[in-house]
């Protein structure tokens, strides 16, 4: 019986590990009028896709931070200018809500952490 367990742990390891690395999600409004385009760049580990409104996209950060850590993301539609926030995730999870027209909603009780996010380091683009 205790064969059955040993393949489990790395598993279970990885699970546990997963789930204790911060995470930041980017919610976009249902009411959304267009698809966008994002990419994530968490210590130039970069990342590219699109996101249909009503749905969310997230990434992991690092357990254990330094000052050289960063997180960003920058997102657009079609037509639309580019926008980026920097992002300190907080375990275990960072929400950014984008109302309709894809700007980050930061009024009082839409769910944004904020405290979280500031202008983009590396890109030139603005919340």
């Amino acid at each position: 019986m205790r064969w059955l367990l040993i393949p489990s742990i790395p598993v279970l390891a990885f699970v546990f590990w997963r789930s204790a690395l911060p995470t930041a999600t980017v919610h976009y409004h249902k009411n959304g009028q267009e698809e966008l385009r994002y990419v994530w760049n968490v210590n130039d580990q970069i990342y590219r896709g699109r996101f249909a409104p009503g749905s969310s996209v997230a990434d992991k950060g690092l357990l254990s931070t330094d000052s050289e850590f960063f997180m960003e993301f920058s997102w657009h539609t079609e037509k639309g200018r580019w926008h980026c926030i920097s992002i300190t995730p907080k375990w275990p999870n960072t929400d950014i809500y984008l109302d309709a027209d894809g700007n980050i909603d930061m009024s009082k009780g839409s769910g944004t952490d904020v405290e979280r996010l500031k202008e983009c380091k590396w890109d030139t683009a603005k919340p």
